[in-house]
This record gives structure tokens, sequence and C-alpha cells, in this order.
């Protein structure tokens, strides 16, 4: 494989792996706290987009909250990792054999 081919599949990679990004962005997942209390959105980059509660009865109990908010947006993150997983490996599938071949495979 010349180097030009090696700079070429380099860039292709990179602009998929871009484009993978992009997709994530417009991906919204949604993690909750025990009884739906709370609700965290995040998108596929693994970002916090929003937080909504269910009701304000939540706000009265210190404790309850930031152990429900820690809940939710762990789920979050947790719902928007498996996505971004899947995509970049997806992304990546198309990108392999050819990268493959650059390092002696």
């Amino acid at each position: 494989m010349s180097m030009f081919d090696m700079m070429k599949k380099l860039q292709e990679a990179q602009q998929k792996m871009g484009e993978s990004k992009a997709r994530l962005e417009t991906i919204t997942v949604e993690g909750k706290s025990p009884e739906g209390l709370i609700k965290v959105t995040a998108n596929g980059n693994r970002v916090i987009k929003g937080i909504t509660f269910a009701s304000n009865s939540i706000l009265q109990d210190k404790d309850q909250l930031e152990d429900y908010m820690i809940i939710a947006v762990n789920d979050a993150l947790a719902q928007a990792e498996k996505v971004n997983e899947a995509e970049m490996k997806n992304a990546a599938s198309g990108m392999m054999p050819g990268l493959g071949s650059m390092f002696g495979g």
C-alpha cells in the first residue's frame, strides 16, 4: 500500500468518525432515578442535555435529591455509553479492513 493510499484511508477514517460524532449528537437517551422522580437526558456523545423533576416533593429532601440525581445521571451516562460504543463499533467496522493492511494485517 502506498503512502498516498494510507493517507487516504486515514482521512476516510477521520471523516467516518466525525460523521459518527455528529449522529451521536442527535441521539437522545434518558436516565431515571427510582420511581422516575428525576429524569436526565443526554446525547450519544455523553453530554447531559436536561434534568426534569416529576414533582417538587423531591426538592424537599436534600439527601434523597442528591442520591437520586447521582442515580439518574449515571443511568443516563450508561445509556449514552451503550449508544456511543455501538456507533463507534459500527463506524470502525467499515474502516478496519483497509486499516489492518496498513499495519501488516
